[in-house]
């Protein structure tokens, strides 16, 4: 798994005051004030209902009334369902996240590991999956969620590539390896145990995985 425009705008105006930026220019919008605490509630809105019911039960009028604002400042704003998750996604990258310092590789990796398991474990309210297994899930039926979540994941790699810088500087690994495919081959298995096999939850296994990824690397498998 962190919009230069008047707080103003959000009044409801009417589509002749308005002219349609398009979803992905409306997505993008940064202000604060009444415009921040609107965007903060429609995000929840979107992701409490879409933990709770799923991406079929995910309309507009149902997000508006979940965050208490009129249905035309979400369609005037985010358009559709597709603007909607992309904004989602959108904000949750926008953040200050960085991968943690251990002091080894096996501990990095397995430190970010445990970040995944935790995402995808089920909602702690009961509502069943966690939010980032419904996004993955939404991706599949929205274009606009698909290449938002490419674009997740992206930012995530690349911000994670430190992981590996780190290991080259302490001299655990030889420089020049593919530091993509060191990061995948860490992380893929929780993909693969917990989405698509919908295996019991293994608490050793982020730093199994993490374990088999550093030795892999020692070994000069990804250079």
């Amino acid at each position: 798994m962190s919009s230069p425009t008047d707080a103003s705008d959000l009044s409801d105006p009417g589509p002749e005051a308005c002219p349609d930026p398009g979803p992905e220019a409306a997505a993008r919008r940064r202000t604060g004030g009444r415009s921040t605490r609107i965007r903060a509630q429609v995000l929840e809105a979107v992701g409490g209902l879409l933990v709770e019911a799923g991406y079929d039960a995910l309309t507009v009028d149902a997000v508006a009334e979940r965050a208490g604002v009129h249905r035309t400042t979400v369609y005037r704003r985010w358009r559709d369902i597709g603007g909607l998750l992309a904004d989602v996604l959108e904000a949750a990258a926008d953040d200050t996240w960085r991968p943690a310092d251990t002091g080894s590789l096996q501990d990095d990796l397995t430190a970010l590991n445990q970040e995944v398991f935790d995402a995808l474990q089920p909602d702690e309210s009961g509502a069943g999956a966690s939010l980032t297994t419904a996004l993955i899930a939404a991706s599949f039926r929205s274009p606009e969620a698909a290449r938002a979540l490419t674009l997740f994941w992206e930012d995530r790699y690349a911000r994670s590539a430190v992981v590996a810088d780190r290991a080259v500087d302490r001299g655990e690994i030889p420089p020049g390896l593919n530091t993509r495919a060191l990061l995948v081959t860490a992380t893929a298995p929780l993909y693969q145990e917990l989405l698509l096999l919908r295996g019991a939850p293994d608490a050793e296994l982020p730093r199994r995985a993490a374990r088999a990824a550093c030795a892999a690397a020692k070994a000069g498998v990804f250079h």
